[in-house]
């Protein structure tokens, strides 16, 4: 049996029940886990996308020696950050702005919509702890990666679903593992994660950072974040740091 086929039987067996329109953690995590035992690359050609972005201003991106990085949006990123903090194996975790055509923008111009920045963070991981595809596992599985450039009641481009990827190896397992996250029926409608180059990471002003832990009594903590992060904690209880 061809290996596409007997993947496509093995997920319609164990995953035939959609998912409603909001994401289910649980179910994502487990498509995710199957996906991981199969040694599988996709090749992608370079698009028009790719090329424009060659045009944007760059950054350049330091790594303690040993780990590696990753930039993502998933929405707000007080809540992201708040999650990735959690996870074992990350060592750092930066809220900033990705992929627009303003160098060094601010919050106020960010959330405009017209710098092209989605809100993202910026984590460093240890890779011998954490795998790249965990951290894409906990990134579909923490958002709702369906409704382009919102989350919520977090509307505009800024909040766009993004992966800027760092080498070819984190476009293939991006690429790969969104495409057979559609396939899977893991999601009612077609994901829409943008999945482009990295280009240039500002990190966010000071009061961004570790906005969670430090405002855990707001009212956007309490009704939007801590739900989240909560049942974050609870679906990746074994990967969460001691």
């Amino acid at each position: 049996m061809p290996l596409e086929s007997g993947l496509s039987k093995l997920l319609d067996s164990h995953f035939g029940l959609s998912l409603e329109n909001h994401f289910k953690m649980k179910n994502i995590q487990l498509i995710i886990g199957l996906l991981l035992t199969i040694n599988i690359a996709c090749a992608q050609n370079p698009n028009k996308k790719e090329k424009n972005m060659q045009d944007l201003p760059k950054t350049q991106v330091q790594v303690q020696e040993g780990y590696e990085i990753a930039t993502l949006g998933a929405g707000c990123f007080w809540c992201t950050e708040a999650i990735y903090q959690n996870l074992n194996g990350v060592e750092v975790v930066l809220s900033g702005y990705s992929g627009g055509h303003v160098a060094n923008p601010t919050y106020k111009q960010v959330t405009s919509g017209t710098t092209g920045h989605a809100e993202v963070i910026q984590i460093q991981y240890d890779p011998k702890v954490v795998t790249f595809e965990e951290i894409l596992e906990v990134f579909w599985s923490t958002h709702d990666p369906t409704t382009l450039n919102r989350q919520g009641a977090d509307v505009g481009p800024q909040y766009r679903s993004a992966v800027f990827f760092h080498s070819e190896d984190q476009k293939e397992k991006a690429t790969y593992y969104k495409s057979k996250l559609d396939e899977s029926g893991a999601f009612n409608r077609p994901i829409v994660t943008e999945i482009t180059p990295f280009s240039n990471f500002y990190v966010a002003e000071d009061y961004h950072q570790n906005y969670y832990n430090d405002n855990g009594m707001q009212p956007y903590c309490q009704f939007v974040i801590k739900p989240k992060l909560e049942k974050f904690k609870k679906v990746f209880a074994e990967k969460l740091k001691d």
